[in-house]
């Protein structure tokens, strides 16, 4: 078996767990990472308004807390995505997990590396969740919409190359009332230094998309 030049950043993928789960972080956090939950109040309350209207309006909030991400993905589904992963999945350290949680599968099976993370965030309302959204597919031109999954879904797919090894990420935004779901899946072949096809890509994270999205969904608090 000859000796395999593995590009820096690939060579940190597919280090111990803990460091994948850090770099798993890092290709999730770009602009969702900024809190979609701010938005000022434009009209003050009036002074007969119930005390308990706020707390009125939240409780009817379509979604209150994130799920559990690592159970969002069937077994069947990581193990077709990400062959030699566990299906249990990593979950990453949040600040407030009621708001942003994400699970990371990664493996390196033979010379073929996959990796998959899957990210919800909750907002306060459905204008900001959209706002978000708006900001996050502009960040990532070039791609198309997904129709029938949550309000308004976003792919892209990009082909990137280091030391001669390519690397193929795609990127699945999603957004479902006043929830968000990202969803990053990508792959390498270090024998060929190939990367995996667009199709294989964009149907695997869209795939990852459709589950997280019906994992929401059942969730969802009355």
């Amino acid at each position: 078996m000859r000796n395999l030049s593995l590009p820096l950043a690939l060579t940190a993928r597919i280090s111990p767990v803990v460091v994948l789960a850090a770099a798993g972080w890092v290709l999730t956090s770009g602009p969702a990472t900024t809190p979609a939950t701010q938005k000022e109040s434009s009209a003050p309350q009036s002074a007969d308004e119930s005390p308990s209207g706020a707390s009125t309006a939240a409780a009817t909030k379509q979604y209150s807390a994130a799920p559990a991400p690592c159970g969002s993905i069937s077994a069947a589904t990581i193990k077709s995505l990400v062959p030699g992963a566990k299906t249990a999945g990593k979950e990453i350290p949040s600040t407030d997990t009621a708001l942003r949680r994400t699970c990371s599968w990664n493996a390196l099976k033979g010379y073929d590396y996959r990796w998959l993370d899957v990210s919800f965030e909750i907002t306060e309302s459905d204008e900001a969740a959209a706002k978000s959204y708006k900001e996050n597919v502009a960040d990532k031109s070039g791609g198309g919409n997904v129709p029938g999954v949550g309000d308004a879904g976003y792919s892209v797919v990009n082909l990137t190359t280091e030391n001669k090894q390519q690397t193929r990420e795609g990127v699945v935004m999603i957004q479902a009332s006043n929830a968000l779901v990202t969803v990053t899946y990508n792959g390498s072949d270090f024998e060929s230094k190939k990367a995996p096809s667009t199709d294989e890509i964009n149907k695997g994270a869209i795939k990852a998309a459709k589950e997280a999205v019906a994992a929401l969904e059942s969730g969802r608090k009355a």
